[in-house]
């Protein structure tokens, strides 16, 4: 029987995809109590949304919905976070940022529903979210440690990939601007295409960038003021095919120059007044193939 699930990689074909629909819950957050720039305007969030759902089938993909309401989670769109999908199946995580906890209970619901078993739970003390998780190949794991990721995340994340042949690779993250502000590992980096990656190089740890140079990996710079409005979130549809925001045209050119197709949506609502891009509100199933 063929898998319907596994998704250890950043660039292969993505196949199976699950979103979020924003509703009433996200157009009701509010911008104090969760670092939002405004409140979102639920109906054109809903036509962003539709059309970033139709670029990814068109893509190939197949889109599944977590439709569950979740009152007082306005970030549950952003479904990238409360969980990974391996080749063994799921790791259900442990959100970061508080107002976000009860998450993880709802999405490893819904992937017990889509067919994908849950391999591990984090719990206790334990911190891990997606966006701190970075696929640098098929085996190995790059984890942001942070404010959003601790150190105790990182060790469970060890035993719940025990004997898949997984490498992690820690990567301390800055300061910036503070636990309130979200700034994961793939506010920095997304891999777009094989040895190739979109960075911000400024916030990035430089073990990681001389890594990733020992590596072989070519890494193309996003502009500073690129990096406000979400640059170095990229989503890789398939290798050197990438979905970004709009409103960043010196990155999009960039990796057009360097051979990669580049799709853009409009995100005012979904992305910019909350801080997730494409890689955000999505949550790979399948890849491959």
């Amino acid at each position: 029987m063929i898998k319907n699930y596994g998704s250890q990689s950043m660039i292969a074909p993505l196949r199976r995809v699950l979103v979020k629909r924003p509703d009433q819950t996200f157009a009701e957050g509010d911008p104090v109590r969760w670092h939002y720039t405004g409140r979102p305007n639920l109906e054109v969030a809903q036509q962003e949304h539709d059309a970033l759902v139709q670029i990814l089938r068109e893509s190939g993909a197949e889109v599944v919905y977590h439709d569950q309401a979740q009152p007082e989670r306005a970030d549950a769109i952003y479904v990238y976070d409360p969980a990974i999908v391996t080749d063994e199946g799921a790791v259900v995580l442990r959100l970061g940022k508080d107002l976000r906890r009860g998450e993880e209970e709802v999405m490893a619901r819904r992937l017990n529903e889509l067919g994908v078993p849950v391999r591990y739970t984090l719990h206790g003390e334990a911190r891990a979210e997606g966006g701190d998780l970075l696929w640098v190949d098929h085996e190995t794991l790059a984890v942001g440690l942070g404010f959003r990721t601790n150190a105790e995340g990182l060790r469970q994340l060890e035993d719940a990939l025990d004997g898949m042949g997984i490498t992690i690779i820690p990567v301390e993250l800055p300061y910036f601007s503070g636990p309130e502000t979200c700034l994961h590992l793939l506010s920095l980096i997304s891999i777009v295409d094989h040895q190739l990656a979109v960075v911000y190089p400024s916030l990035l740890s430089v073990p990681f960038w001389l890594y990733l140079q020992q590596r072989g990996f070519r890494l193309m710079e996003v502009p500073q003021d690129e990096f406000e409005t979400m640059g170095p979130n990229v989503l890789a549809l398939a290798p050197g095919r990438c979905l970004m925001l709009e409103g960043n045209p010196v990155t999009k050119q960039r990796l057009e120059e360097v051979g990669c197709e580049v799709l853009t949506y409009r995100g005012d609502e979904i992305s910019l007044k909350a801080e997730g891009g494409p890689t955000c509100l999505t949550r790979p199933i399948l890849r491959g193939g």
